[in-house]
């Protein structure tokens, strides 16, 4: 069985304070597991993190070396240690990363890769939970810095369609848009196809519109076609765009009654940005 090391036999071997190596934990830089309420250190993870350190220096002094912020949010996030994981943003914020990046280079790709080790069997449904949870709060938190002063753009209604409960891909799409200057009605997840049809209604009838569905699960493609089936029968000119890892390809977008397809929030700006007349995404 592989040794295993406490925070303060850790810090004694790479020669520093105790209160470093917590650091280094909670900002997901050394991979420990807490058991029994202690942390514990694996002996290879600490060797690894050994070549690390020595790997950014040597890259420090000769060349730019992109941290694996995406690794370490999820090393945090499946710990289900949240001061840990906003630490991390913070420190990749500080590194240089954009808000958008956060979410897009960071969140997003730890989250799936949590998603896909619950689906491997590698973890259990209840950590992958947690882990969710952890990643809203996250959101909660940086939401505000994406508010943009001056002149809205335009309105843009964002939700995901009646079965899907992934709402977090949605709420990152709001504060991206939010972040590009559009007024954007979030209706989170699970929406009825009729409250997609209202919305449009109240929004068009004073602004250009622009509406995502979003479809992270398959199971939900049948909702996401009759939430645009209610769109279009309301007469509104708006454009119909879907996204969301169930949808594949504009010419899947298109047999689902939308418009556009994109691949992600930073696609759904481009395209807003392309064009002057309303648009609707669902995805």
């Amino acid at each position: 069985m592989e040794a295993e090391l406490t925070l303060r036999e850790s810090a004694e071997q790479l020669r520093v304070h105790y209160m470093t190596v917590y650091r280094y934990v909670r900002l997901g830089l050394l991979r420990a597991d807490k058991v029994k309420g202690t942390w514990r250190v694996l002996a290879s993870d600490l060797d690894a993190f050994r070549e690390s350190a020595s790997l950014q220096l040597v890259a420090d002094q000769g060349g730019r070396r992109r941290a694996p912020w995406a690794e370490r949010l999820e090393s945090r996030l499946v710990a289900g240690d949240g001061q840990g994981s906003w630490g991390v943003s913070e420190a990749a914020l500080a590194s240089g990363a954009t808000l958008e990046d956060v979410y897009l280079a960071l969140l997003t790709p730890a989250l799936q890769s949590i998603g896909r080790r619950r689906q491997r069997g590698e973890l259990d449904v209840a950590v992958e939970r947690r882990a969710a949870v952890i990643a809203f709060r996250l959101v909660g938190r940086l939401g505000p810095r994406f508010t943009r002063r001056g002149r809205n753009r335009g309105a843009v209604i964002v939700g995901s369609a009646e079965g899907e409960t992934h709402a977090i891909a949605v709420a990152m799409t709001a504060d991206i848009l939010r972040h590009h200057g559009w007024d954007v009605s979030d209706l989170g997840a699970d929406v009825p196809s009729s409250a997609f049809a209202s919305m449009t209604r109240m929004i068009d009838a004073v602004v250009s519109v622009g509406l995502w569905v979003s479809a992270a699960t398959s199971a939900a493609l049948d909702s996401t076609a009759a939430a645009i089936a209610g769109i279009r029968e309301t007469g509104s000119s708006a454009l119909v765009v879907v996204g969301g890892d169930a949808t594949l390809s504009q010419d899947h977008a298109v047999a689902l009654g939308a418009d556009r397809w994109v691949a992600d929030a930073r696609q759904f700006v481009e395209l807003l940005d392309s064009i002057e007349l309303g648009v609707v995404a669902v995805g």
